[in-house]
């Protein structure tokens, strides 16, 4: 076969690979370097022998350099510096004093345990110094870590792996021409650093620059001006000083997301997409070229230098480095577990052992096999249990609270006033001036203008919005708007009015939620509120009754004489999906239709409404039992009345026709005769 047709069998493969294990990862709700992993040893020569990365010989090294190059620039890019400054004390010490603590750690638990020489101890040690920013910012995506333990995880990941590449080239140094001189290696990591941050600052900030003036450029050309003035920077900093590049993309990036670029958005969607590629076929080629027999032979000493480093040298290193920081003890105990290591030790590692392997030192082949056990137990262990770890901590992300509303009528102007009264931030867009005048006399901060505008989305807030929702009288154009926010913004909750058609459709990836209930009839709502035929109610789904007192409001809703609103559930208020489960205690804040009289419509005239105040009904509170339930009740209170015979029974309560109903505590009524009602719906039937 032709050298290259094989080369071109092995890129496509390794591609098709990479992105089905991607596809995995998500479907399966685990980290994408498991299966990343597992594919491309399965597939290697120690596997079902399909993938040879010996065929690209120096070509592997070009792919690596090029590749990290985007992962470090898109990392840089994706970083909140606002964020960042809430745990920039502890961010420091973890890249600096942490760096070091995990650096000697790891080499003393790599020489007593694992036996390897002293060179090639302080070589691993530096290899794993680094934490996976590729691993850690999918990981965190999945358990809705707590924000300020997620961006100190996120920032360590990010800034951590060019000066730990940096010192595993200076130790790599150290162990191939015999120059041991500390003063010469510390020298080398400033040197390095410095220039990084000297050229990545000045060349991003001119890119950005540019990007920011070049109007006539449409957003397609953008993206690929800002690729190519990424690797032009790489190439130029490792031109000038060998590995200074790593530091050059990651400063780049910090500097291009402080220069307000505009769509800013799309360029972090692209760079995102290069990065899932890149670490896609990267991670399956350094797998297909990992050895199972070196990792065996490694023996037992190697799981007890991984087990050292997860379960000593890391917590010791955190706590350390966190000292006098606001963190508590379970944010400072999971930082302690999460510390998987990621595509830069895997790529790194895969260099120098052929580096080490050339010059005749021995070591390179049990560099890479413990560097890639380790990356093998970190991802798998702290991966698979970290979603645990947060429920058991409690540090689960406070839901982000207001919402932004499209589309301004006496409905949605009603839903803003009622996250106003809770205290929280609402803002509403609309095209028509009238209505955005109608919603500002209510005090709702208002945008005249198409939400199809990201930057308007931006303005905004939507980014720190807990619910995106639409409710135009155009379910296609909800829909559209939908679609658009989840994109960009992916807020935690986007609901809209659908179409008729589309209600039960799952839309982008099942993230768009129908609002309040199927088949809305906004208009017609919208036609009661001006009229003033409404009520505005709230009920307590209680432990006793549950099921009646759930049916009883299912009926109401496919009658159209009620409307579920919002729901309150562990003190957060949220709007209705027609998807949500009901619980015992949730609060639904609804409408019911109360019509006027004719002669009562004519004399308040036909658009007068007035101010509405949440209340209990009782059309709604008193809820009849059936006669199957009146039974049971019956002779339960037959069975209570022979053991406590002096014990007294409480009176009931009448609903407005003097009928005798049960109460919300399954009481039944005075003389244990229960009001008889007609058959309701089954109580398990959803919204």
């Amino acid at each position: 076969m032709d050298a290259s047709f094989e080369i071109t069998v092995l890129i496509s493969l390794t591609v098709a690979v990479g992105i089905g294990s991607q596809v995995l990862a998500e479907y399966f709700r685990v980290p994408g370097i498991v299966f990343l992993l597992l594919m491309g040893i399965l597939l290697g020569p120690s596997g079902l022998d399909w993938l040879h990365p010996g065929l690209l010989g120096g070509g592997l090294e070009v792919i690596v350099s090029l590749a990290v190059a985007i992962i470090l620039f898109e990392g840089g890019l994706s970083l909140e510096l606002r964020d960042l400054g809430r745990v920039s004390g502890s961010l420091r010490n973890l890249v600096s004093l942490g760096a070091f603590i995990a650096f000697v750690g790891g080499s003393l638990a790599a020489h007593s345990l694992a036996e390897f020489p002293w060179p090639i101890a302080f070589l691993y040690s530096a290899l794993v110094v680094v934490t996976g920013p590729t691993v850690v910012a999918p990981l965190l995506k999945q358990v809705h870590v707590d924000r300020q333990v997620a961006t100190l995880l996120e920032g360590e990941g990010v800034l951590i792996d060019p000066v730990g590449a940096i010192l595993a080239v200076l130790v790599l140094d150290v162990v191939l021409n015999g120059d041991t001189d500390p003063l010469g290696v510390v020298t080398g990591l400033f040197l390095r650093l410095g220039l990084g941050l000297a050229v990545g600052g000045l060349g991003g900030w001119l890119l950005g620059r540019f990007i920011t003036r070049a109007n006539f450029l449409s957003e397609e050309i953008k993206n690929l001006v800002v690729l190519a003035g990424v690797w032009v920077l790489y190439s130029f900093s490792q031109f000038l000083v060998e590995e200074s590049g790593l530091m050059t993309m990651v400063v780049a990036g910090l500097v291009m997301r402080a220069s307000s670029l505009p769509e800013e958005r799309l360029l972090r969607r692209f760079k995102s997409q290069l990065t899932v590629l890149a670490v896609s076929v990267l991670f399956v080629l350094l797998a297909a070229d990992l050895s199972i027999p070196s990792i065996f032979a490694l023996g037992w000493g190697s799981l007890g230098t991984v087990a050292v480093l997860m379960l000593v040298v890391r917590p010791i290193n955190v706590w350390i480095c966190t000292l006098n920081s606001p963190l508590n003890w379970r944010q400072k105990l999971f930082v302690s577990w999460i510390a998987p290591k990621g595509i830069i030790s895997a790529s790194v590692a895969s260099l120098f052992s052929i580096l080490l392997t050339e010059r005749g030192i021995n070591g390179g082949d049990a560099i890479k096999a413990l560097v890639f056990l380790t990356i093998i137990l970190t991802v798998m262990l702290q991966g698979l249990t970290a979603r645990w770890l947060v429920g058991v901590l409690g540090l689960e992300a406070t839901t982000a609270t207001g919402v932004l509303i499209v589309g301004s009528n006496p409905l949605s102007r009603l839903i803003a006033q009622l996250f106003q009264d809770r205290g929280e931030a609402v803002v509403m867009i609309d095209t028509d001036a009238e209505s955005c005048r109608l919603a500002e006399n209510q005090g709702v901060k208002v945008f005249l203008s198409s939400a199809l505008d990201t930057e308007v989305l931006e303005e905004a807030g939507l980014e720190s919005m807990g619910t995106f929702l639409t409710m135009t009288s155009n379910g296609e154009v909800n829909m559209v708007l939908a679609q658009r926010a989840m994109e960009e913004f992916e807020p935690p909750r986007t609901l809209a009015l659908l179409p008729r058609e589309k209600t039960g459709t799952p839309t982008n990836k099942a993230k768009i939620r129908q609002a309040i209930a199927p088949d809305f009839p906004l208009k017609t709502w919208n036609k009661y509120l001006d009229d003033g035929e409404v009520k505005l109610g709230e009920t307590v789904l209680e432990d006793h009754g549950f099921a009646f007192q759930k049916a009883h409001l299912q009926a109401l809703i496919r009658s159209g004489e009620l409307v579920p609103l919002l729901r309150e559930r562990d003190g957060k208020l949220q709007v209705m999906s027609a998807a949500d489960a009901w619980q015992k205690g949730d609060t639904i804040i609804y409408l019911l239709h109360a019509p006027k009289p004719k002669l009562l419509k004519r004399l308040s005239g036909s658009n007068h409404s007035t101010a509405l105040k949440v209340e209990k009904l009782p059309e709604v509170e008193e809820v009849a039992v059936p006669a199957s339930v009146r039974e049971r009740a019956n002779g339960q209170r037959e069975e209570m009345a022979k053991r406590n015979p002096t014990e007294e029974l409480k009176p009931t309560a009448n609903d407005d026709n003097g009928q005798e109903t049960l109460d919300k505590q399954g009481e039944t009524p005075k003389g244990g005769k229960v009001q008889e009602s007609p058959q309701f719906p089954n109580a398990n039937e959803s919204v």
